[in-house]
């Protein structure tokens, strides 16, 4: 049973962050939506408007955005692997690791963008939800 709650951990911890996430680019966005005048109305297309925007203001918000795409699998896998019992140490230390990379994709994203940094992070954090996606089908199907 302990391993079972030790693999909902991270999950928790990427949940937690994408709330930061969600903080960060409302502080940083509302204010630059304001300075730009786009107001909101029902129905608009704000794709141009919100181009206008910096760089910086936009990263936060694409990256929440990312952050409520590929990790949908992560949470997806950890409570399945929590339901079969498959939170062995390996899995275990793939899930820190998903979690951990996310996190610091996340800040490269956030804080400058480096699509190097960020290409390598994210082929990084896939090869831990690998590890994890092997683990469930090992214990499911064999």
């Amino acid at each position: 049973m302990l391993e079972s709650v030790e693999i909902l951990k991270p999950v928790v911890v990427l949940v937690a962050w994408s709330m930061v996430m969600l903080f960060w680019m409302l502080a940083t966005r509302v204010p630059a939506m304001k300075a730009a005048k786009i107001k909101l109305i029902p129905g608009a297309a704000y794709d141009e408007k919100m181009a206008a925007l910096p760089g910086s203001v936009k990263w936060k918000a694409d990256n929440y955005n990312h952050l409520m795409e590929q990790p949908t699998l992560f949470y997806a896998l950890a409570i399945l692997l929590a339901i079969i019992g498959g939170g062995d140490s390996v899995t275990l230390v793939a899930a820190w690791s998903y979690t951990g990379l996310r996190v610091c994709h996340s800040l490269v994203q956030a804080l400058g963008n480096k699509i190097e940094i960020r290409f390598l992070l994210f082929v990084l954090s896939n090869v831990a939800l690998l590890v994890m996606l092997v683990n469930a089908m090992c214990l499911l199907f064999f």
